[in-house]
């Protein structure tokens, strides 16, 4: 996340969002993309609204939601690849809402693994979903 110097922490426990990243596009406007940052060991899950730690304490489902374009523009899925280096998987929500499940496996998004141009592109969603059916992640 070095490439986008504009990243900043949200600071709000109810948002449905982590971080902001802010860049410039070609035509020299700016974009916001508001990213959920989710933790990928063997998969990545897209559900939200569950407190997460070791005082969790779940009454019902009532909260939780999977998370959609209204949501957040993006899932950023860090895999930690040793105590120094981690990988990212972008997830744009548009691909989410497509996939229409809770969760998915690396495995089956390796070509998301630091794949910018999902991160760059993902307000295109014809172009984010012409590329997911070129890498064979949808139909």
């Amino acid at each position: 996340m070095k490439k986008y110097q504009n990243v900043s922490l949200v600071d709000l426990p109810l948002s449905p969002y982590d971080i902001i990243v802010v860049f410039q596009n070609k035509d020299g406007r700016e974009t916001v993309i508001r990213a959920q940052v989710r933790k990928a060991s063997k998969g990545i899950s897209f559900k939200g609204g569950a407190r997460g730690g070791v005082d969790r304490i779940y009454i019902s489902d009532v909260k939780t939601y999977v998370h959609s374009t209204k949501t957040s523009d993006l899932i950023i899925g860090v895999h930690p690849v040793n105590e120094d280096a981690f990988e990212l998987y972008f997830v744009p929500t548009v691909l989410v809402e497509r996939l229409n499940q809770k969760s998915i496996s690396l495995s089956r998004i390796a070509s998301l693994k630091n794949n910018y141009f999902f991160l760059e592109n993902f307000k295109n969603h014809k172009v984010i979903l012409d590329a997911s059916r070129k890498l064979g992640l949808i139909k």
